[in-house]
């Protein structure tokens, strides 16, 4: 056996490492290796040892037993290994051919996809187009037939003056107090168009799943193909399911304090407010009047209904108004009049309408969104405390980001709940996210008048950042809240109890406070 230092023996060697130009003419069977005959009484002292040519013939055995065995098998093997790989290679030919066929399948059929959706929304174009124009020129035939009796009365008043007797004058004043009124202004279909800036993991999506596997990819090989597919590496199926539909949005900065930009007596009552684009605003009292106002208190418009108004919402989407009324009807607001959409089977609260124009309504014990045509799409008794609602869902609003939904729950005694107020917040799908039950960082400065009075929210909105705003009834103040619930302070208290919350253009926030709401507030608490 051979010990350290000691050089091994080559291939063909005929003497000793150990024992110099001494001839290897013995075999140590414990050790199986040749030695000389020195070693017998050095190294390999007391081991077995015989002669080297002892163990020639079962050598020679071994060497023809390894030929036949190759030649048999393993050259025979490696042969048809050989063989395979041409087959190998063709068929991943194929496979990668085929491949990209169903790609080229896949990509032809989503431009035709893509087609047929701007066909569609063409037509919708052109549809809402042409509705538009029947609407503007019925709106320019009123205005001329309500010009040309304009001037006619003129003319007839000019006269009376003139030459009129006293019945004649008394005649002619009354006809001038109930003359019409000058014709609405009809609300047009709107429609906007946002690119997706971002479209590539949409068209991933669309396009299909890639699914690779094997051991034959290099750590860089990987790489290589992630970032062929996405240009980052590929998020966790929870990120992605987190992400999804969420729009990027420039941050702004909060005011160190909030301002009042503007302040008027409304000449109205408010239960209700929704901001439009154009700096006014819809009202709602709870009786079967709608008011628009504008930014100074002005009225606009009213509309007349037949019962009573519980809730309103304007579409994000077509900028339409939208009510629902104490007859459980959904109405939409066109050409002046409210028309009647569907109706539900129990009593209504609350409407909220979504980005995707969906419906939300608000029960006791529900929360449902509908189709504008009145189909269910999903509903839940669950009110995000592990247990039916237990309360009225008394205001709904929407994310613009995550277009996750908030709702006011009045939990009602009668009703089987407790009697204290909160806000749930779901994801679109209605699963829960988390409750909100009136927390104010001890930071965040109480007003004497407010200390500790339950919470008690009677409005709830979303802002463009995705932050919710909620009006707190008995504590006279507004409430700013992050994405996840948490208090971020007092945005505004008021000497007044806070009626409704609703955020317009620019983020500039309606509050009606005051007796019934009769004394409406904006206010700007981002920097511009």
């Amino acid at each position: 056996m051979a010990t350290a230092n000691v050089p091994v023996r080559t291939e063909g060697q005929t003497t000793c490492n150990h024992h110099k130009g001494r001839q290897l003419d013995l075999y140590c069977e414990k050790c199986q290796e040749p030695i000389c005959l020195k070693c017998i009484s050095t190294i390999h002292r007391i081991h077995p040892v015989c002669e080297l040519i002892e163990v020639t013939p079962q050598k020679k055995q071994d060497i023809r037993n390894f030929i036949d065995r190759t030649e048999q098998n393993d050259l025979v093997q490696i042969g048809k290994y050989i063989t395979s790989t041409d087959t190998l290679l063709k068929d991943n030919e194929s496979i990668f051919e085929k491949l990209s066929d169903q790609l080229d399948m896949q990509i032809e059929k989503l431009k035709q996809d893509l087609d047929k959706l701007r066909a569609e929304t063409l037509s919708l174009y052109q549809n809402m187009k042409d509705d538009n124009i029947i609407l503007i020129q019925k709106y320019k035939q009123e205005l001329e037939m309500y010009d040309k009796e304009l001037k006619q009365q003129m003319l007839k008043c000019k006269k009376v003056l003139q030459q009129g007797s006293h019945i004649e004058i008394y005649d002619t004043k009354c006809e001038i107090d109930s003359r019409k009124n000058i014709p609405v202004k009809p609300g047009l279909d709107t429609v906007s168009f946002n690119p997706n800036n971002s479209p590539k993991g949409h068209l991933l999506q669309a396009l299909g799943e890639v699914i690779t596997s094997g051991q034959g990819h290099t750590s860089t090989d990987r790489k290589r193909s992630v970032a062929l597919s996405d240009g980052q590496q590929q998020p966790s199926s929870q990120q992605q399911s987190e992400d999804k539909g969420k729009k990027a949005v420039a941050r702004k900065t909060l005011l160190t304090e909030t301002k009042v930009v503007e302040e008027w007596k409304s000449p109205c009552v408010i239960g209700s407010i929704c901001p439009t684009t154009d700096d006014q605003a819809w009202t709602s009292d709870y009786s079967n009047t709608l008011t628009l106002l504008n930014r100074n208190g002005t009225v606009i418009q009213k509309v007349t209904h037949k019962t009573g108004i519980m809730d309103i919402s304007v579409s994000p989407t077509t900028h339409r108004l939208w009510a629902c009324d104490q007859q459980n009807n959904i109405l939409e607001l066109v050409s002046g009049q409210l028309i009647q959409q569907f109706t539900t089977k129990t009593r209504l609260f609350s409407i909220c309408i979504t980005a995707k124009n969906h419906v939300i309504v608000g029960m006791s014990g529900i929360v449902s969104k509908y189709t504008t045509q009145g189909q269910m799409v999903i509903t839940t008794m669950a009110s995000g405390i592990g247990k039916p609602f237990m309360c009225t869902a008394y205001r709904i609003t929407e994310c613009p980001i995550t277009n996750n939904v908030a709702v006011i729950g009045h939990s009602d005694e009668r009703d089987g709940g407790d009697g204290n107020s909160h806000v749930v917040v779901m994801d679109t799908y209605f699963q829960q996210l988390f409750v909100y039950r009136g927390d104010i960082p001890s930071t965040c400065k109480q007003s004497p008048q407010t200390g500790g009075r339950p919470f008690n929210p009677y409005d709830i909105v979303y802002d463009s950042q995705g932050s919710i705003i909620v009006g707190n009834y008995y504590n006279k103040n507004v409430v700013l809240l992050s994405k996840d619930g948490k208090g971020l302070g007092i945005l505004h208290t008021d000497r007044d109890s806070v009626w409704a919350v609703s955020v317009g253009r620019d983020d500039l926030l309606w509050i009606p406070t005051g007796f019934m709401g009769d004394c409406v507030k904006m206010l700007q608490y981002y920097k511009m």
